[in-house]
């Protein structure tokens, strides 16, 4: 199966507000930038959409190491998605989860793969998480900031 390296990020003026998303792919030694937003919308929704997107351009199986430095999305899909699903889409709290469109799109791309989830801290100069966070703010000034 091929190792294809995802790096992923999401940004907000404001939140909610204009935000954007942004993916760096890697397969082989090629790269593939990736980059989008909505013009009313939360820093969480964006760092999920960066990760749904980025799984869903990949047209066959593949093995994913997918970095992300969102602790929300991350935990949210290693830890908590299971008990979420157990419980029709309820916390533990018995509230609705937050963002459940994103969670079951994004469960439905990571079936499809084998993923590995890595967590890097935002901004302290990871080469890759600096060029996907370059790619979400283009999404807020190309997308995110247009007329509703």
């Amino acid at each position: 199966m091929s190792l294809v390296e995802i790096f992923t990020d999401g940004a907000c003026k404001g939140n909610p507000g204009p935000g954007g998303w942004g993916a760096l792919l890697r397969y082989e030694g090629k790269q593939k930038e990736l980059y989008g937003g909505e013009p009313d919308t939360t820093n969480n929704r964006m760092e999920m959409t960066a990760a749904v997107e980025a799984l869903k351009c990949l047209k066959r199986p593949c093995q994913i190491r997918l970095t992300t430095d969102s602790q929300y999305l991350r935990k949210g899909i290693t830890e908590w998605l299971k008990g979420w699903k157990k419980n029709g889409w309820k916390t533990a709290a018995k509230q609705p989860v937050k963002n459940a469109d994103l969670w079951k799109a994004l469960d439905e791309q990571v079936a499809r793969h084998q993923v590995e989830w890595c967590w890097v801290k935002g901004h302290s100069g990871h080469v890759e998480n600096e060029i996907a966070d370059t790619l979400a703010n283009r999404g807020v000034d190309e997308f995110g900031r247009r007329e509703a």
